[in-house]
């Protein structure tokens, strides 16, 4: 992300449930009121993720809230909404997926100037006992910097 773009979302259970490997940016395809919508924060990307179809890459499980003027041009909240990135990555990430049986996952939505990205990250899933080995060094940072500030007081 650049120094101009503003984060409208982000993905937090993601980086709790994968380890992230890369990431990409893409644009997305969507209509007026969906975008009206996510300008006032309106979207969630828990329990997201994306799909090669044809050459083509999606994001399923999004959730852009209707808009409330939006009445009759709402469309559906869980639609699929394709993602806009040259054919040769895509091809490129299907080749790694397929390989490697990693997961394509959305990990943030952010303005970049007027344009609306969403950052996708190629995701190997974590097992229960790396999880508990991350929150058990977050709670040891965690617990230093209360340690280093209480001293420095």
């Amino acid at each position: 992300m650049s120094e101009n773009s503003t984060t409208v979302s982000r993905n937090k259970k993601a980086y709790h449930d994968y380890f992230v490997i890369e990431s990409f940016e893409a644009g997305i395809e969507l209509y007026g009121t969906e975008i009206k919508s996510i300008r006032r924060g309106n979207i969630n990307l828990k329990d997201s993720w994306c799909s090669i179809d044809d050459g083509e890459l999606f994001a399923n499980g999004i959730h852009v809230s209707p808009y409330e003027q939006g009445n009759i041009f709402n469309k559906d909240p869980y639609r699929k909404r394709k993602l806009l990135m040259h054919k040769r990555e895509i091809m490129r990430l299907f080749g790694t997926l397929k390989q490697q049986g990693l997961a394509l996952i959305p990990l943030s939505v952010y303005f970049k100037g007027s344009r609306l990205k969403v950052q996708i990250g190629l995701c190997k899933g974590k097992k229960n006992y790396d999880k508990r080995a991350c929150l058990a060094e977050k709670a040891v940072n965690r617990d230093t910097e209360r340690y280093l500030k209480e001293r420095n007081m």
